[in-house]
């Protein structure tokens, strides 16, 4: 009784150990963590073998304008991989850049910040062309 007790234990402990090794894995590649968002040495590896003259010459790049109340963020889609072109923010308006991703990178990302409030959009390459993934909206500390 005692031995299928440790062995209902052990493969309970297991399988938990298990599931969250995958649940955090996937995790991280869903939220754009993976080799291409956090891996630099990775990263540059992908590069260096992506170098101009090993790119497809038919591998044609999209590129799309966002224009919003922040100003314009320029992305252009090269296959899966995606460049920031261009953040141009609505300085009339009162709007900066504060971070702004160039890539390549699976995604790309801008931050915008207009006194209290800050936008952060993320574009990522759908078939090949800029697709916003994702909008979000932050109201700033006061300093």
């Amino acid at each position: 009784m005692v031995g299928w007790g440790v062995a209902w234990t052990v493969a309970a402990v297991l399988a938990v150990v298990i599931g969250v090794v995958a649940v955090s894995s996937v995790g991280a590649s869903i939220r754009g963590r993976g080799p291409l968002g956090d891996n630099e040495a990775i990263r540059q590896a992908e590069l260096s073998d992506r170098s101009p003259s090993t790119v497809a010459p038919t591998e044609a790049a999209e590129r799309r304008e966002i224009a919003e109340e922040f100003g314009v963020l320029v992305v252009e889609c090269r296959g899966t991989l995606a460049y920031g072109v261009e953040a141009r923010p609505d300085a009339a308006a009162g709007w900066r850049v504060v971070s702004y991703e160039r890539g390549p990178d699976d995604d790309v990302d801008a931050v915008f910040a207009n006194r209290g409030r800050s936008i952060d959009i993320e574009v990522f390459c759908n078939r090949g062309v800029p697709t916003v993934a994702e909008v979000e909206l932050n109201e700033l500390p006061e300093d």
